[in-house]
C-alpha cells in the first residue's frame, strides 16, 4: 500500500517506561481541560485521530498505546503479561505520571474495561465519562467469529500468522465500509506487520474472560464493582447501533448502572462509531466536554 496514513495522524509522538521496563507510546496534544482516550482491540491511537485533530485547539488531548499495540513497545508473551490487570496498572501509571486531573476519559471496546477499571481506582481524577461501543463487566455475548480467533492452534494461526483478526476488522466494523479509506486502512494495519507485532491482538482475544475460572475474571468483576464509584459523574452513552460485537445489550447494562447517563444511538453506525459517526459525534460532544 502506498496509503499516507501520517497525513491523518501527523501527532508527536511521545513514551513512557512502565513497569517492567516496557514503553508505552501516547500522543499529548493542545492544552486546557484534559480529555483521555483509550482504545481497544486491534485498534490504537489512530482509532481516535479524528477527534484530536478536532479538539486539541481547546483541549489536552492524551491518547495512548497499549503495550503490544499501535507504536508502543510489543513484548512476547513470555515477557509481558497480557492480562486485564496489567493493562490497568498500565493506565494509571500514565494517568499518575503526566498528572492527568479533572479529566474526561473517552473508552472503546477494550479501552472500556481497561479505562474504566483504572477510572474506578482513581475516581477522585474523573470529571466526566465518554463511553463508546464497549463492555466493563461480566458476560454478554461473545460472537462465534471471537471465540474462533481463541482456538489454541487455528486461532494463533489466523491471528499472527495471516493477521485475520485486524484485517477483518477493516471490513467489518463499520456500517459505511467507504468511510474506510486506502490510508486509514494502512493506519489501522501499520502496527500489525509481523507474527511477533500481533501479539496482543492474539492475547487480547485470548484474555476475553467469558467463565468464573478464567484468569481475568476476578479483575472484571472488580471493574463492574467500582463502576458504582465513577455513577455520580456526567456521562455520556454514545453507541453504534449496528455493532455485532458490542450490541446494545451492552449499552442496556451501562444502563443500568449509570442510570442518569445521556446515551446517543447512532442507528446507522457499527462497531468503530467514530468512523461510521464523527460528524454527530463530534457535534454532540460540544454539549458535553467542558467549556
Amino acid at each position: 500500500m502506498n496509503a499516507n496514513w501520517r497525513d491523518e495522524y501527523p501527532f508527536k509522538s511521545n513514551f513512557l517506561t512502565v513497569d517492567g521496563g516496557e514503553r508505552i507510546h501516547y500522543v499529548d496534544e493542545g492544552s486546557g481541560p484534559t480529555l483521555l482516550m483509550v482504545h481497544g482491540n486491534p485498534t490504537w491511537s489512530f482509532y481516535w485521530r479524528h477527534l484530536i485533530s478536532a479538539l486539541k485547539d481547546r483541549y489536552r488531548v492524551v491518547a495512548l498505546d497499549h503495550i503490544g499495540c499501535g507504536l508502543s513497545d510489543k513484548p512476547s508473551a513470555a515477557e509481558y503479561p497480557y492480562r486485564l490487570i496489567r493493562r490497568i496498572a498500565d493506565l494509571q501509571k500514565l494517568i499518575e505520571t503526566l498528572d492527568l486531573t479533572d479529566m474526561t476519559m473517552m473508552v472503546h471496546d477494550w479501552g472500556g474495561a481497561i479505562g474504566l477499571g483504572a477510572a474506578g481506582e482513581l475516581p477522585e481524577r474523573i470529571a466526566k465519562l465518554v463511553i463508546f461501543n464497549s463492555g466493563a463487566f461480566p458476560g454478554g455475548r461473545c460472537p462465534l467469529r471471537i471465540r474462533v480467533c481463541r482456538a489454541p492452534l487455528l486461532g494463533k494461526l489466523g491471528v499472527r500468522g495471516f493477521n485475520l483478526f485486524a484485517r477483518a476488522a477493516t471490513k467489518m466494523t463499520l456500517v459505511d465500509r467507504s468511510l474506510m479509506t486506502p490510508a486509514a486502512k494502512e493506519g489501522y494495519l501499520h502496527p500489525y506487520g509481523s507474527w511477533g507485532d500481533r501479539v496482543a491482538v492474539h492475547e487480547f482475544v485470548r484474555d476475553i474472560p467469558l467463565s468464573q475460572t478464567h484468569p481475568s475474571y476476578a479483575t472484571i468483576r472488580r471493574v463492574d464493582e467500582n463502576l458504582a464509584r465513577l455513577a455520580d459523574r456526567p456521562i455520556r452513552l454514545m453507541w453504534g447501533m449496528q455493532d455485532w460485537c458490542f450490541t446494545p445489550w451492552f449499552l442496556d447494562e451501562y444502563i443500568k448502572r449509570f442510570p442518569n447517563a445521556q446515551v446517543d444511538r447512532f442507528d446507522a453506525a457499527g462497531h468503530y462509531v467514530i468512523e461510521d459517526a464523527q460528524k454527530e459525534i463530534l457535534e454532540k460532544l460540544e454539549d458535553f466536554l467542558p467549556g
